[in-house]
This record gives structure tokens, sequence and C-alpha cells, in this order.
């Protein structure tokens, strides 16, 4: 079965999951906002989305309430997905700048987008359970990309998530501390790279610029010449 199939079943997988009863029961029934309120909610899991040859795996916490949870798509529809897309493709990772439906148009080059947690949860905050129900996902993810070598973690709370993943693979992770612009050399896996994650609350304070962003993108692209 080629790559692509083997996702296309990931992704029914993904899509058809009810594993998380907090998780259903909030994708499903949480109120539109207001500047969506005539729109129909995706409401059902996310799966990720992107290049699966790229060398780069962008790995998020959750779909946002009014995003990815209502487009169907991950970081697409917020603010914290125009931040993150407008970041890629002036680093070379996207054909656009926005990410605003499944239907745009969008394409990663070199990349894959992905979330530890597939559902959107109450307050953006997963209970541990629910981390652990999605781990196999994220796995199986991981397991379709056959070029991986970078990932990006966008938050502390990712990050820990793939410490998880390494520790599942039998991978060292003492001495991993999250801290943006961190990257760390890990032998025989992906090279760890960590960012704020692009929230409104970071963004909008100047805890995180687009050029601190784009800077380790470049980072990044200039590492897989080594």
């Amino acid at each position: 079965m080629s790559g692509s199939a083997r996702f296309d079943r990931l992704k029914a997988d993904i899509v058809s999951c009810r594993r998380c009863p907090r998780l259903v029961e909030y994708r499903e029934h949480v109120p539109p906002t207001r500047a969506y309120i005539d729109q129909e909610y995706w409401r059902r899991p996310v799966p990720g989305f992107g290049d699966l040859g790229g060398r780069l795996l962008i790995l998020g916490l959750a779909p946002a309430r009014s995003g990815a949870n209502r487009t169907g798509r991950i970081f697409t529809g917020d603010a914290s997905s125009r931040f993150l897309v407008s970041a890629l493709h002036s680093a070379g990772f996207a054909n656009q700048a926005t990410s605003e439906s499944r239907q745009d148009g969008l394409e990663y080059t070199d990349c894959f987008v992905t979330a530890v947690v597939k559902c959107v949860p109450p307050g953006d905050k997963p209970l541990p359970g629910e981390f652990r129900n999605c781990a196999p996902f994220l796995d199986a993810e991981m397991a379709l990309l056959p070029n991986l070598r970078a990932v990006l973690a966008l938050g502390s709370y990712a990050f820990k998530a793939f410490l998880g993943y390494l520790g599942r693979e039998g991978g060292e992770v003492r001495g991993l501390e999250f801290r943006h612009g961190a990257s760390y050399r890990l032998a025989g896996r992906p090279t760890l790279y960590a960012s704020y994650h692009p929230s409104p609350r970071n963004t909008n304070t100047g805890k995180l610029t687009k050029p601190m962003l784009v800077s380790v993108l470049n980072r990044v692209k200039r590492d897989f010449s080594i």
C-alpha cells in the first residue's frame, strides 16, 4: 500500500475517533463565535496536512475552537493559523501566506503540519488521558514521513508530547528543555526545534514575532544542508 493510501486510511480513523467523551462533547456542541454564526462547523477530529515527503514536521497542540474545529484543516481559519502560515510562506514552505479553508489552494512543500491532540479541548487544555489516547495517531503520522529530518514543536505542550514520542520509540529525552529557539540533535532521530506557540496571547504581546518564527524556520532549512 502506498504512503498516500495509508495516510487516507489513517485520516479516516482519526476523523471517526470518539475515544475521549469530554472532547467529543465539547467539539460537537461548542457554540460558534459571532463571526462564524452562519457557518457549519467541522466538529470532528482533525488529521495532519501537508507534504508526506517533507523533511520538516510542524507540531502544534490541538485544533482551535473556531479554527480547525470549524474548517476541518489544521491551522486554518484563525489568528494562530494566519501567523504560522504567513511565516511558513516567508520561509518557502507554503505556496501562499493565508490559510482560511480546505478549498483555498494552500499547499506545503517539504513540510507536514499536525497537532498532538486531534480534537479541540475546553480552554485549550487537554487532559493527560486525552494526550495518551491521541498518542497512537501521532505515532502513525510520524511513521508516514520517511524523509523526516526536523520537528518544530510549537509551545511547551507540543514539545513535551514529542518527548513522549521519543520515549515510546526508545530515545533519550533527558536534558531536553523547552525554550524558544532551542534545537537538539538526536542520534538516529529528527532534530528537535522549539518555538513559542503562535497564539494571540504570544503574538499580540510581542513574545513571538514573525521575524522570530521565520528565523527558526530558516535555521531549519540551513541545517538541512549539513
